[in-house]
């Protein structure tokens, strides 16, 4: 996910730091790097390294992250001029390539050969973790297909932090990206997703937050749900409230600015009428091996029917 500026930790262009130089596009990849100094830095084995980033606050970056973007060979970026404020935050030298959706099919194979040569290579995303609604996946199908060890770097994830702090069930989650930019298609894309249990995470533009607001509400009806934005930033917010409470609020001009995901509360699933001789049954069997309690849980799950009356019908029967 693209992030605007980052407020928190930034280097300006006047840092005494040099950020990575750009390898420009059709250019060899360079195959040794080193550092400031001009020793030769640590050789990290061949392989794709995919990278998560801060979204925010550079301060959420790994020590991990740093010690493999230090010591690759070269770091693919969506843009050099993003990625470059963080290198030179914390004074890394490493040559950056451009890796995106407009030179994709041009560089991906330029990296795939440097790959085969035994490079180490880092993948990252403008902020987050790489392949969440940015281009890299192409590069991972081709690394995978190619017999090319793909070793991922876990770290900050927008779609992550924001279920951390939206008050909704995880348990089942489904992230569909950003939706349509036009009304129609998106409720069109959102009925699509209206009976679905599961947690909905959308990513959004500021400008569009009002209108797709509006349209989940109209489709999806009075689910809660959270709008967070410019998380881990100056100017963080989390908003919570029914689909129109939220609408209204950004009508009546609450802020918008910013990156900003939309968390909503997934369709309650509906309990179908199940008769007490099938209830019975299938606890007799659970019984069988299990303890009243996890006869009970197993019962209820299974037969999607309220735990505390099942496993008071256990204890019944487990008395037997």
């Amino acid at each position: 996910m693209k992030h605007g500026k980052k407020t928190t930790g930034r280097a300006t262009a006047s840092s005494k730091h040099q950020a990575g130089k750009q390898s420009e596009p059709g250019e060899p990849i360079p195959a040794t790097v080193t550092s400031k100094s001009g020793a030769i830095k640590a050789k990290l084995p061949g392989a794709l390294y995919v990278v998560a980033t801060p979204i925010g606050n550079l301060g959420d970056i790994s020590a991990r992250a740093l010690e493999t973007l230090n010591n690759v060979d070269v770091i693919a970026c969506e843009d050099t001029r993003v990625t470059g404020i963080l290198l030179q935050r914390f004074a890394i030298t490493t040559p950056m390539t451009p890796y995106h959706d407009h030179n994709a099919e041009r560089a991906r194979p330029q990296l795939i050969a440097r790959l085969q040569e035994g490079a180490a290579v880092a993948l990252v995303s403008d902020a987050g973790t790489p392949l969440i609604s940015d281009p890299g996946y192409k590069l991972v199908r081709a690394c995978a297909d190619a017999g090319i060890a793909c070793i991922p770097l876990p770290g900050p994830s927008a779609l992550v932090a924001a279920l951390s702090v939206a008050g909704l069930p995880t348990d089942q989650v489904l992230f569909a990206g950003f939706l349509p930019a036009k009304s129609g298609a998106r409720r069109e894309t959102v009925q699509g997703l209206k009976t679905l249990a599961a947690t909905l995470v959308f990513y959004e533009a500021p400008q569009r937050i009002t209108e797709s607001l509006r349209d989940l509400a109209a489709v999806l009806g009075p689910r809660a749900a959270a709008v967070c934005r410019e998380l881990s930033k100056m100017h963080e917010e989390i908003r919570r409230g029914t689909l129109a409470e939220l609408a209204a609020a950004y009508e009546a001009g609450a802020t918008a600015r910013g990156e900003i995901v939309i968390v909503v509360a997934g369709a309650a699933v509906e309990q179908a009428a199940v008769d007490d001789a099938e209830i019975d049954a299938a606890l007799r069997d659970a019984l069988a091996t299990m303890s009243v309690r996890d006869a009970a849980e197993t019962v209820a799950q299974a037969l999607n029917q309220p735990k505390r009356q099942i496993y008071a019908r256990a204890l019944v029967l487990g008395k037997k």
